[in-house]
């Protein structure tokens, strides 16, 4: 069974986060023990409990997590799931899910304690229909697991690579909203969701989906999809499969300007080309990674499929971007492919004391350039702001995900505040200049502070549906900005 990838060195056990964690009533051990494998030691206890949230990586190196659950439960089948959950719903004690714990957010930190539900047991990939292209799976399967079995079993591949692809789970990434970086072609994974299986806050199991193009009230599916166990924990995942590509082909470009590059990019979705990979980068990470003078932005363009539709594909692509920019050599592509999900740099710059993260969004092609324009300059005008840099990731017909890099060199004492003063700036200009609040990685305890005004009025839905499927308020406490019976805000 593959297990969870520590993020960084743990120096101890202490909680970070202010207030105490839930208690534990008599007799309640006894119970989830009765159930399902359970773990009460500290030291196993406090690596459960974090994730790759990168202001915790800091709290790491200092001997804290955010918050040491009280037991760590691992089921074992979808069963056993539903047990944990009846007892912890009637012991009102709270329980959060978590799978590879690659999230950056902190979407798995249990921040009120209780049980911390380590879903990495139910690792089976089940039915696999190669006829209409759908895959059973478990929600603890990792990906490339996953991937594995499709592509030499079966011939076929989901189509789903995230950064975080060796270390996540299948679970994670429906939980989250995840999305791969061939998602051009593929899609996100709420495109690839067939059905779930679901279990809810007092143990019962239901079914959503399951058929394609089902007419049946809303979709059931999407409502659980990103809600990062807040509504139900999800158990298991029907998902759509692909034939393995029958050839590739890659390409590169450089424009003088990342505007130019942002026309080139809306040219080729709007002529319906939609080549798996289509990254362009600013002239700042052009500069750092792929060889630019620090003002030229580079565009990699990568395509897998069928032969005739990615020559038609590639060829639009070349179209269009002679036009504004000019061909780069291929093997920036190839350069990317084998570095693309390293996080060690990460992990090094946390060491040294620099405060770095990522924070992507999603904006219609109409305000990319002011979104990116006014979240760079909100960043930089942060205290101790080293740098703050931008790459497009994921295009659609109507817009495209930016992702920005940012750093900066604080004194030790002013590492937090300095990291909620650049997420401030930068979250507040996304969503004043036309920005969505995250495209993929989420919202877990560090974007809570934002989802209310980012939803507006429609933020009293999500808190209705919340109340009504989970009364007790049991699952993920403190997660997406909801209301919780166990206390208010803990972080910032």
């Amino acid at each position: 069974m593959t297990t969870p990838t520590p993020p960084i060195d743990l120096t101890g056990q202490d909680d970070h986060l202010p207030g105490d964690g839930v208690g534990l009533p008599a007799g309640f051990l006894e119970r989830l023990a009765a159930v399902c494998e359970t773990v009460t030691d500290t030291s196993a206890l406090a690596e459960a409990s974090r994730d790759w949230w990168p202001l915790a990586l800091h709290w790491s190196l200092d001997g804290r997590v955010p918050r040491r659950a009280a037991v760590l439960a691992r089921p074992s089948s979808g069963g056993q799931v539903a047990a944990v959950l009846t007892a912890s719903n009637h012991a009102g004690v709270p329980v959060t899910a978590a799978g590879g714990r690659s999230g950056v957010c902190g979407a798995s930190v249990p921040v009120f304690g209780g049980v911390v539900l380590d879903l990495t047991g139910l690792d089976r990939i089940g039915d696999v229909d190669e006829i209409s292209g759908v895959v059973e799976v478990e929600a603890g399967v990792f990906g490339p697991d996953l991937e594995r079995v499709l592509n030499t079993r079966h011939g076929l591949t989901v189509g789903h690579f995230p950064q975080s692809f060796d270390i996540s789970t299948v679970g994670g990434w429906v939980a989250c909203r995840g999305a791969g970086q061939y998602s051009t072609r593929y899609g996100k994974i709420e495109d690839m969701v067939v059905g779930l299986e679901v279990v809810l806050a007092d143990g019962r199991v239901i079914r959503t989906g399951g058929s394609p193009a089902a007419a049946v009230g809303p979709d059931l599916d999407q409502m659980f999809i990103g809600s990062e166990g807040t509504l139900g924990i999800i158990t298991r995942i029907w998902l759509r499969a692909h034939p393995v590509g029958d050839v590739e082909r890659r390409a590169a470009y450089r424009f003088p300007t990342l505007s130019d590059g942002f026309e080139a990019c809306r040219t080729i979705m709007r002529r319906g080309a939609t080549p798996a990979v289509l990254r362009l980068y600013d002239g700042i990470e052009s500069a750092r990674g792929h060889g630019g003078d620090g003002t030229t932005c580079t565009l990699l363009v990568l395509d897998e499929g069928d032969d005739r539709l990615v020559a038609a594909t590639m060829d639009v692509v070349d179209d269009v971007c002679r036009l504004a920019g000019s061909p780069a050599d291929t093997r920036l592509v190839d350069d990317w492919m084998a570095h693309r999900n390293d996080t060690t740099a990460l992990q090094g710059l946390t060491r040294k004391g620099f405060v770095v993260d990522t924070m992507e969004i999603a904006a219609p092609w109409s305000r990319l350039d002011d979104v990116h324009a006014a979240t760079t300059e909100a960043i930089m005008e942060v205290p101790h702001a080293l740098v703050a840099s931008c790459h497009l990731s994921h295009s659609y017909v109507d817009g495209a995900c930016l992702y920005f890099s940012f750093a900066a060199r604080p004194p030790t004492e002013q590492i937090e505040s300095t990291y909620r003063a650049m997420w401030d700036a930068g979250q507040w200009a996304v969503l004043g200049a036309g920005g969505n609040l995250s495209h993929h990685h989420g919202i877990g305890l560090n974007r809570a502070r934002f989802v209310s005004e980012a939803l507006g009025p429609s933020f009293d839905v999500l808190v209705a549906l919340k109340q009504t499927l989970d009364p007790g308020g049991v699952l993920n406490p403190g997660k997406l900005g909801l209301p919780s019976p166990f206390g208010g805000v803990v972080w910032p």
